[in-house]
């Protein structure tokens, strides 16, 4: 714990009082070569930090589902308060694949829209498959 209390106490505080950073505003067209040079590894910190604080906090930079309204069901039934499907597992032939995506056009049944979105997304969505 030493070694971090060290750097948090001591090395940060002095690293960062001695960046070249100017009073004013006129000040930052007089730096020189160096001196942007220097200012660029706590930039990148700040910006590294804030990226990932909107990864972390903004729903739509996740890309989980719609990115404009957090919905994960585009087209299916939109009149309905739930989309709710009762099947009677008697109707089955020998098996049915079933749709876990949203993205199918042919609902509730998988039509293989999923494999287009689990490749642009890096997911791994797949069909619930009911056998008799």
């Amino acid at each position: 714990m030493e070694p971090i209390s060290h750097l948090v106490k001591s090395t940060l505080p002095n690293y960062l009082s001695n960046l070249p950073i100017p009073d004013s505003f006129g000040g930052w067209f007089k730096l020189s070569f160096k001196d942007w040079l220097a200012l660029i590894p706590p930039t990148a910190v700040v910006a590294g930090i804030g990226y990932a604080s909107y990864l972390a906090f903004y729903p739509a930079a996740q890309g989980r589902c719609n990115q404009t309204n957090g919905r994960c069901n585009n087209h299916v039934r939109k009149h309905e308060a739930k989309v709710v499907d009762m099947i009677d597992v008697e109707d089955i032939a020998e098996k049915a694949a079933f749709c876990r995506c949203w993205k199918t056009k042919n609902w509730p049944y998988c039509d293989g829209s999923h494999a287009e979105h689990n490749k642009q997304t890096g997911d791994n969505v797949g069909p619930v498959v009911i056998k008799k």
